[in-house]
């Protein structure tokens, strides 16, 4: 957002991942056992005496007032990551930048987002995901402020960052949250809930365009970082109100927390990735010179995960597992066209076309309701392949559709080319989480599912330097038309490597996970 089966099933591929993380062990080496207060959970932080907040009975498990907070705190990231594409333009003339200056608001954030998911997973884990979600709806808030109140366009670039890490906070903290009542209550976290989880995210994701273009044409671009403030606060409310408490004994100095956040491997990812996303959005004039320290980065990252007990990034695991590596791939490389599309298509329809902030957003409806819909559509699926391939044959479809597009073209064209994007925004997203479920061992499958996410923000950061290439200072029709020749190729890319991929084929696991992907 699984084997052949839990997309089958009713329940969402992302639910199963995150129900499967629920149920595996982890940490204390126990296993789980079904019907008890002793099944998976260990390590959390959350208090499971009763009165901790989320009732005392197994019949108000999973209630209402749990998992509001974690609702809203979790569409905060997505939200914020899709919506700030229809206010590019207007955030540029105000403050005279272009488009390959604007794309670092783009990259900023997903930068931060790319180390901050599996940072803060681990520190929910370390000091309690109560406390972990607390502090990322505060600095949501204050990020807002930042934005809305930015007098530079390098304080915007800082509010984008601070948003990222805040947003990040959310969702590693409410699975740790489900984990922790799934322990309280002695069964496993049912599928429906974790479903609505990933379903929100989804959801907030598609309808950001349109939602960011109504702000910037009623209220003006800053509305779209001032309405993080509210957004933020009733996280927070929701937080303090109705999320367990943490453990008491929940802290930096508790048993088995040791090393757990290895600092040194999350600042030399972060300073690897700075450095090739400095390289990325400058390639219209590219600085050489910052591949030099980029690689040695990388190289001294490298050298210290194989060396540290709990790594940060599991480069043993990886390599042991060639079926997801590919699966990480595929949702890089899927995601590369899709933000391409999502940023660069909605700058063209400004600037070329002639479209308001707000027209904009509404020529976009068709592409977020397409990925909704095969969102829930694709979550329902049994198979893995077939789903990816119709994602990777409308990435192409809707790219060539790009190469006829003209700043006088019909309407229902531009509908067209963004409803055929939504497709492989729903279908790509589940079906990829899908097979990370089949696909991740069975004691990994949370630590996976983080870096499918690192894969996409990955994706998007090279879309940005893409569009800084193509478009220069403005959209225009040949920048558009040289972004769907890529989406062209990039499809076809995406088409062979799933045709191709055996551990997409039915009965595969890639892993000793015990199921199969499915066709």
């Amino acid at each position: 957002m699984n084997g052949p089966s839990a997309a089958g099933r009713g329940g969402t591929p992302e639910a199963a991942t995150a129900a499967k993380a629920v149920a595996a062990p982890r940490d204390t080496g126990e296993p789980a056992v079904p019907g008890t207060a002793h099944a998976r959970g260990a390590g959390t932080g959350i208090s499971t005496a009763p009165g901790s907040g989320a009732g005392t009975g197994s019949g108000r498990a999973f209630a209402a007032r749990l998992m509001a907070p974690l609702l809203l705190g979790s569409v905060l990231n997505p939200v914020n990551s899709t919506m700030i594409a229809t206010a590019l333009v207007a955030i540029g003339r105000d403050f005279h930048v272009g488009a390959a200056d604007t794309a670092w608001l783009i990259s900023a954030m997903y930068l931060a987002s790319a180390v901050g998911q599996p940072s803060m997973g681990r520190l929910a884990d370390r000091v309690g995901p109560r406390r972990v979600f607390v502090a990322g709806a505060l600095t949501v808030c204050a990020a807002g402020v930042i934005g809305t109140l930015a007098p530079t366009f390098a304080v915007l670039i800082v509010s984008r960052i601070v948003l990222g890490i805040g947003t990040a906070a959310a969702y590693p903290a409410a699975m740790a949250v489900l984990r922790a009542e799934s322990r309280r209550t002695g069964r496993p976290t049912p599928r429906y809930v974790l479903g609505r989880l990933s379903l929100a995210a989804l959801g907030s994701a598609a309808v950001g365009p349109t939602l960011g273009g109504l702000l910037a044409a009623t209220a003006g671009w800053r509305a779209v970082f001032a309405v993080n403030v509210p957004l933020a606060l009733l996280a927070l409310l929701g937080a303090l109100a109705w999320l367990p408490a943490d453990r008491k004994d929940a802290g930096p100095g508790r048993a088995g927390s040791s090393g757990s956040l290895d600092p040194l491997g999350i600042a030399l990812f972060a300073a690897a990735l700075t450095c090739a996303m400095v390289f990325l959005l400058r390639l219209e004039d590219p600085r050489w010179l910052l591949l030099a320290p980029a690689g040695v980065l990388a190289g001294v990252l490298v050298w210290w995960q194989l060396r540290h007990p709990a790594p940060f990034i599991d480069l043993r695991m990886l390599a042991r597992h060639g079926a997801l590596v590919r699966t990480y791939l595929r949702q890089g490389l899927t995601y590369l066209v899709i933000y391409c599309v999502l940023y660069g298509f909605s700058q063209w329809l400004e600037q070329a076309y002639g479209a308001s902030s707000f027209q904009a957003g509404l020529i976009l409806l068709p592409m977020s309701l397409a990925a909704a819909v095969c969102s829930i559509v694709g979550a329902r699926t049994k198979g893995i392949r077939a789903p990816l391939t119709l994602a990777a044959v409308c990435l192409a479809l809707g790219s060539g559709v790009f190469l006829l597009l003209h700043g006088s073209g019909p309407l229902i064209a531009l509908l067209c080319a963004g409803a055929l994007f939504g497709i492989p925004q729903g279908l790509a997203s589940t079906g990829n989480q899908a097979a990370v479920y089949a696909q991740a061992p069975a004691d990994g499958v949370g630590a996976a599912a983080g870096l499918q996410r690192t894969a996409q923000y990955l994706g998007a950061i090279t879309a940005s330097g893409l569009i800084g290439l193509l478009y220069g200072q403005r959209a225009t029709d040949s920048g558009l038309h040289e972004m769907a020749l890529i989406g062209i190729v990039l499809g076809l890319l995406l088409l062979l490597l799933t045709l191709a991929d055996r551990g997409l084929r039915p009965g595969a696991t890639g892993t000793g996970t015990g199921t199969g992907t499915g066709e």
